[in-house]
C-alpha cells in the first residue's frame, strides 16, 4: 500500500487524478478498452474533475461502473449516485459505456445478479474508492463482511453511515436517508489490479487511523482495512485526514 499525504485537498485531489490517469492510460496502451470503478461523495470532487479534465485518456474505450447506490432512490434525485457520476464523468467526457446500479429497480436482487454478471466478465483496471467516517469501503459498514460470494450486495445502512449523508449535505435529516443500497462487495472491490483512495477532510481522520494506521489489523469492524491486503492500493491524504497517523506508534 502507497500511502501520500498531501497540504490540501485541492493537491490531494490533483495527485488521485494524475495517478489514475496513468493507470487508465497504461491499461489502454495494452488492449482495446479499460475498465473502471468510480466512486461518488464529497470526497471525490477535487480528483473526478481533474481527471475528467485530463489529456491522454481516451473516454470512448473507457467501460464504467460505480460502487453503489442506495435502494429505492431514483436516478433524478439530488443524493443518486448515478445522477452524480452522469453529471461529472459521463456528461463531461461520455465513456464508452456507464452500468449503471438501478437502485429504483422493481427487484434488487435481480440488479445485482445483472450487474455482477457484468463485472465478473472481465478483471477491472482500476477502481476509486473512498472511505466512509466509519470506516466504511463502498456501503460495506462495519462489520464487513471479506468473504462475500457474490460483486453486488443488498446492504443495510448503520447510522453513522445515514448521517454521515445528511452532514455532506445530501440529505435534510437521517430520516430521509434510506436504510439499504445496493454495494459493489469487498471482494469484488480487491479484484480490481489497481486502487486509488482519495480520502480528504479532518473528519476522516480517525477512521483512516483506524483502518491504516501503523500496526493496525485488518478487522471487518474497519472496513477500509481490507486494502493493506491489495497488491496495488495508492491512498491519497491531506494534512487533516492524515493528522491522526502516528508512524511511532
Amino acid at each position: 500500500m502507497h500511502l501520500e499525504v498531501f497540504p490540501d485537498k485541492e493537491t490531494l485531489g490533483r495527485a488521485a487524478a494524475d495517478r489514475a490517469r496513468s493507470i487508465l492510460r497504461g491499461a489502454l496502451d495494452k488492449k482495446a478498452r479499460a475498465r473502471l470503478v468510480a466512486a461518488t461523495g464529497a470526497s471525490q470532487f477535487e480528483m473526478l474533475e481533474h481527471l475528467t479534465q485530463s489529456d491522454g485518456i481516451d473516454w470512448s474505450r473507457v467501460e464504467l461502473f460505480h460502487l453503489d447506490e442506495y435502494v429505492g432512490l431514483s436516478a433524478d434525485h439530488p443524493a443518486s449516485f448515478r445522477r452524480y457520476l452522469n453529471e461529472r464523468i459521463v456528461r463531461p467526457v461520455h465513456p464508452a459505456v456507464f452500468h449503471e446500479i438501478r437502485g429504483d429497480s422493481a427487484d434488487p436482487n435481480a440488479e445485482c445478479n445483472k450487474l455482477a454478471a457484468l463485472l465478473d466478465a472481465e478483471p477491472i483496471d482500476l477502481a476509486l474508492v473512498g472511505i466512509g467516517e466509519n470506516g466504511h469501503l463502498a456501503f460495506n459498514d462495519p462489520p464487513a463482511d471479506f468473504d462475500a460470494n457474490s460483486s453486488y450486495l443488498i446492504v443495510d445502512l448503520d447510522e453513522a453511515c445515514r448521517r454521515q449523508q445528511v452532514g455532506e449535505g445530501w440529505f435534510r435529516s437521517v430520516d430521509e436517508v434510506p436504510t439499504q443500497a445496493i454495494s459493489m462487495s469487498i471482494p469484488a472491490i480487491l479484484k480490481a489490479r489497481h486502487i486509488v483512495c482519495t480520502v480528504p477532510d479532518l473528519r476522516k481522520a480517525e477512521a483512516v487511523h483506524d483502518c491504516l494506521g501503523p500496526n493496525r489489523p485488518v478487522d471487518p469492524k474497519h472496513p477500509a482495512s481490507i486494502l493493506q491486503t491489495h497488491a496495488d492500493t495508492w491512498v491519497f491524504l491531506d494534512t487533516d485526514s492524515a493528522s491522526l497517523l502516528d508512524t511511532t506508534e
